[in-house]
């Protein structure tokens, strides 16, 4: 009796940089959505800092020709 054949698989044999981006995606999933609220919020604050900025710069440069109607 003979035995049967070796046959090479077509899988290739999972790496550990694979496993470790298989256990990231799975762990990662709601810190995405943290990541991304965090990003929208921070989007936000730049907008109203900018606006403050503007109207700060308004009002200086208002007063220093003496505009009364900026104040």
């Amino acid at each position: 009796m003979e035995a049967a054949p070796l046959r090479a698989t077509a899988r290739p044999i999972p790496s550990v940089t694979g496993a470790l981006r298989a256990i990231e995606a799975v762990l990662l999933r709601s810190g995405q959505r943290t990541a991304r609220r965090n990003a929208w919020t921070s989007v936000l604050e730049d907008r109203r800092r900018a606006r403050d900025r503007y109207d700060a710069e308004y009002v200086l440069e208002a007063a220093a020709t003496r505009r009364p109607h900026a104040t």
